[in-house]
Formats: structure tokens, sequence, C-alpha cells
């Protein structure tokens, strides 16, 4: 009976041991894949910015107003302005107004 608990004894000895080794290299691989994983990361993060920074900054600002339109010819539109009255659209007093705002400017 000695023998049989003496290689128990071994046997559980050496599973042991390898249960351990067995867990620090996994440890080890998991640490280096994550560390790995992490300068991939970074890598691609920076890519990605140095690639949407020329695009942003070529962008308009969102914020602008679009630029005024160049002021039209008055005679043009003075000729709208009487189109508009003459179907009806303005009246008398309204075409007048109109065409002292655009004289005036």
């Amino acid at each position: 009976m000695p023998g049989l608990l003496r290689g128990i004894a071994r046997t559980a000895a050496v599973a042991g041991t390898a249960t351990v080794v067995a867990g620090r290299v996994q440890r080890h691989q998991a640490s280096k894949f994550a560390q790995r994983d992490a300068e991939t990361a970074a890598q691609r993060d920076q890519a990605y910015d140095e690639q949407v920074a020329p695009q942003e900054s070529a962008a308009p600002p969102q914020d602008a107003a679009p630029p005024p339109a160049p002021a039209a010819d008055p005679l043009d539109r003075l000729k709208t302005l009487g189109e508009l009255k003459e179907s009806g659209v303005l009246t008398e007093a309204e075409f007048q107004a109109q065409k002292a705002k655009i004289l005036a400017g």
C-alpha cells in the first residue's frame, strides 16, 4: 500500500505542477496579447485621427452663414416687380413700396 500512496502523491504533485505552469503561461500570454491589442488599437486610433484631421480642417464650419447672394440688378428687380403687379400678386401700394426700396438701395 505504501507504493500506491507514493504513486498517487507523485501523480498529484505532477498534475499540480502542470496546472500551475499552465496557469502562468496562460496569464503571460493573456497579458502579452492584451498589450499587443492595446498597441494595435492605439495605432488604429492614431491613423484614424490623422485621416480625419485634414478632412475636418477642409470642411467649412457648420455655424457659418452662407455667403450673401450677389445683389441683383435693380432693373431686373423692377421688371420682376412689374410682372408680379401685372399678374395680380402685388397691389399698387405694395408695388410702390417695393419700387421705392429698390430705387433707394
